[in-house]
């Protein structure tokens, strides 16, 4: 039986999926009072426990960071990869539906295949890979089950509490005379914390698919270049990968207003990794 909640007037109750990763930590500190969901405490391919988790909480906003982001991983874990990245999202939106509860889901710019130098909330999508496949399942699994919806696509995601591409270019450039990085794939860096706080506006925004990212394009290179000193351009030919990557997988933020350039969030993190290593 599905029953609808009044409209949530006052403090909201959030529960957060994936609460350990690297987003999910951010999301936290943004939302201290949440249900922290994490690895540990539920399957979300188990949609039993999806659903029972939703149902006891009661949320009225139900954050889903958990994700499947190994791409290249992706490509011989296809099965793991559709699980958790395309059903799981689909189930904890049937669960949104039963309790009247909004969902807010992350999804990523490889839904896209790179062939437009950017791309808006209602371009055609056309993914080139098994990560991407999975995560456009995960929004069509949602905007089959419910309305009160709010998919936020991102991009190039770097913060503390996980694997991102900051960290890996300050250990390799600690290990290697020179970092070759590819400088023919261009994108928008976002700073988790950033893209946290920004959640919480997004929650009052409309039902729909947001594009949420820092602003600035640049490519890895560029990327890599404003993190170390000791790194040099190559193509991607130079440096094959099993998942194929979109050469262009910019997205432009139509819909809400702009978050800072990335090189400022980028510096904001590095100045924050300098005082952990100090301290």
């Amino acid at each position: 039986m599905v029953y609808r909640k009044s409209p949530v007037v006052g403090k909201i109750k959030t529960m957060i999926f994936g609460a350990g990763g690297m987003l999910g930590t951010e999301l936290c500190r943004v939302f201290p009072d949440a249900v922290k969901l994490k690895h540990n405490d539920v399957d979300i391919r188990d949609k039993e426990a999806v659903l029972e988790s939703i149902s006891k909480a009661e949320p009225d906003v139900v954050i889903n960071a958990a994700a499947y982001t190994a791409v290249d991983a992706c490509e011989d874990n296809q099965e793991l990869a559709f699980e958790v990245n395309g059903k799981a999202p689909g189930h904890m939106a049937q669960g949104c539906s039963i309790t009247g509860a909004r969902l807010i889901h992350y999804s990523t710019d490889y839904i896209f295949d790179g062939s437009k130098k950017q791309y808006l909330e209602t371009d055609a999508t056309n993914p080139i890979n098994v990560y991407g496949h999975s995560k456009l399942m995960g929004e069509n699994e949602i905007i089959k089950k419910m309305d009160d919806f709010r998919i936020i696509r991102t991009s190039w995601l770097f913060g503390s509490h996980g694997k991102n591409f900051v960290d890996t270019m300050l250990k390799l450039s600690g290990q290697m005379d020179t970092v070759k990085v590819v400088n023919d794939q261009f994108g928008k860096p976002t700073y988790a914390a950033d893209l946290a706080w920004k959640t919480k506006e997004l929650i009052g925004h409309p039902p729909g698919i947001y594009h949420i990212t820092n602003e600035g394009v640049c490519s890895w290179y560029e990327f890599a270049s404003a993190i170390i000193t000791n790194v040099k351009p190559c193509s991607s030919d130079e440096f094959p990968c099993k998942a194929k990557r979109p050469k262009y997988s910019v997205l432009a933020n139509t819909k809400t207003t702009p978050m800072r350039h990335w090189k400022d969030a980028l510096a904001e993190y590095l100045n924050k990794l300098k005082f952990e290593v100090t301290a």
